[in-house]
């Protein structure tokens, strides 16, 4: 079973991209964040056309989740009890067995601002979640866009980002917490090559010196996890013609 996260930054421009990938790498299921669609125009016809259904749940410009999958995501929850919002940043369904949890997670803006701390916040609020799909499902996948890059070795400049955005120890500390449940990060079970990153910024030529930061996981429970085969990061979108910042991360599970 191959499962996959992107974080598209619109898939109204996007759509070519994922449609060409989707066809190229088949996978079983694709998490994809930052979808930045109305649902009444999210692209259910061209994605049957490709072979996948789709649950989404979005908004105008900002935000929007959906999981793709070949066969039918079964019990779509996208306000989970404890973590409602009118932001689009969670879908969660249950495909061929394995419950995957789609997150776009709260960005915080700066250490310190009023938006970090909501970002902790609402870290805190999802960890319960996770826990409780714990509880209920053998096989979870947590996957997205964490906005959290985990160590150092997946920063370009550590000493730049310390205690920065994205890279602060609150952050990764909420992190880590959904990791101590049970949660492995299933990329770091292979040999990489060094360094990886799966989101560059825009500017400054980032991509092309490969100054990035690995901010896009996927977390599977201790029990998935030892049945996970590989794990990688497709940098290839990223060297498209209008791009999203985002790579899409991949990982196979044989079930």
């Amino acid at each position: 079973m191959r499962i996959a996260t992107w974080n598209v930054n619109s898939l109204k421009v996007r759509l070519p991209h994922v449609l060409d990938w989707l066809e190229q790498q088949r996978p079983d299921v694709l998490a994809l964040q930052e979808t930045k669609l109305i649902d009444e125009a999210f692209p259910v016809e061209a994605l049957a056309e490709a072979g996948y259904q789709a649950v989404f749940a979005g908004q105008k410009t900002y935000n929007g989740v959906a999981l793709l999958s070949k066969t039918q995501a079964m019990d779509p929850m996208t306000d989970p009890p404890g973590v409602e919002s009118v932001d689009r940043r969670i879908m969660a369904a249950t495909v061929d067995g394995v419950r995957v949890v789609n997150l776009y997670v709260v960005n915080g803006s700066e250490v310190g601002s009023d938006k970090y701390a909501y970002k902790l916040e609402w870290l805190h609020r999802v960890t319960a979640f996770l826990r409780a799909e714990q509880a209920q499902h053998e096989h979870v996948v947590v996957l997205g866009d964490f906005n959290i890059a985990p160590e150092d070795r997946d920063v370009y400049d550590p000493e730049a980002w310390h205690e920065r955005i994205l890279c602060s120890t609150p952050e990764r500390e909420a992190l880590k917490a959904i990791l101590d449940m049970g949660f492995v990060d299933v990329f770091r079970r292979f040999e990489q090559p060094d360094p990886s990153y799966s989101w560059w910024d825009y500017r400054a030529a980032r991509f092309r010196r490969n100054q990035g930061l690995r901010i896009d996981l996927i977390l599977a429970t201790t029990a998935l996890a030892g049945q996970c085969t590989a794990s990688m990061i497709d940098t290839a979108p990223r060297k498209l013609e209008r791009p999203s910042d985002h790579a899409p991360v991949v990982a196979d599970f044989h079930l």
